[in-house]
């Protein structure tokens, strides 16, 4: 991972380029006008066997890939490599599959696109995002939300939490626009010191340069957020879709379809504009600093 820990700039590449081979792949076979049943019979398995395929939820067989190459008509050989190539790299494992005993599948995938992601931003009101968590705030929230695990297993979960936190100050870091919900600041997890802590760990964070923390402040009323928490991903990589992020109790929802990602993208460019700046945000945090 660099100077910085296990995360490197490809922390997250095998996830991205499962998600950009699956896309290729979808182009090839809807301009030859071929059926996902028809795809899966080639390669013996099932039509939504494709379809996971397609959207990047599975892991790739080289001879799958083949079998679909020439199911597509691509017998060039330098392009078959290309695409034979990506599936080499998307089926690397990401640093987070050691912690594949705590961690849901479902979840797997969010980590590496993290991971992967140039621009990340959040808007959270339950509490403070995981990527801004102290590791005594981490702790609380992790007890809170099991209360059935082993202290083993919530070590192990904050652990995880701190190994993602590390992308924000490697060298190849992705800018982090985040605003809070007034909510999440005031809801207490942990004591009087955790709540401090994690105030003061806020205002210091804020002030790195690939950081902007915004709070949305009770006193505006309603907002932009209305529909709960999300997250925005972008990648460097020109091909690949901004994907929005809706955790859920059980699983998630990825989202890229362009009219989807615009409501969500307008959506968080309102809560920046309607927030307070970075400037009155450290304002804000340390006069609730002051109340705790």
């Amino acid at each position: 991972m660099g100077r910085a820990g296990l995360v490197t700039a490809d922390a997250g590449g095998s996830v991205v380029r499962r998600i950009l081979l699956g896309s290729q792949l979808r182009r090839l076979r809807e301009s030859r006008g071929i059926t996902r049943e028809a795809a899966g019979y080639s390669i013996r398995a099932s039509e939504s066997k494709i379809s996971r395929l397609e959207l990047g939820r599975v892991s790739f067989k080289a001879r799958d890939v083949e079998d679909l190459l020439t199911l597509y008509g691509v017998t060039d050989g330098a392009e078959r490599e290309s695409l034979l190539g990506l599936v080499r790299e998307a089926n690397a494992a990401g640093w987070w599959h050691s912690y594949g005993d705590v961690l849901p599948g479902w979840f797997q995938t969010y980590v590496g696109l993290e991971g992967a992601a140039s621009l990340i931003r959040i808007y959270e009101v339950q509490f403070v995002h995981g990527l801004l968590q102290t590791e005594a705030y981490a702790h609380a929230v992790v007890k809170r939300g099991m209360p059935g695990a082993t202290p083993g297993e919530i070590d192990r979960r904050v652990a995880l939490r701190l190994e993602r936190q590390k992308a924000l100050v490697s060298e190849s870091a992705p800018v982090f626009h985040a605003v809070l919900d007034e909510a999440a600041l005031r809801r207490p997890y942990g004591d009087r010191d955790v709540m401090r802590g994690q105030l003061e760990h806020l205002i210091e964070v804020s002030q790195r340069p690939n950081v902007q923390l915004q709070v949305m402040p009770f006193s505006f009323g309603g907002h932009a957020g209305e529909s709960g928490a999300f997250t925005l991903l972008r990648f460097p990589e020109s091909d690949l879709q901004d994907i929005v992020y809706l955790e859920q109790l059980t699983s998630a929802l990825y989202l890229d379809k362009e009219e989807e990602v615009g409501q969500y993208t307008r959506a968080m460019e309102r809560l920046q504009e309607d927030c307070p700046d970075a400037d009155r945000t450290r304002d804000l945090l340390r006069g609730l600093l002051q109340l705790s």
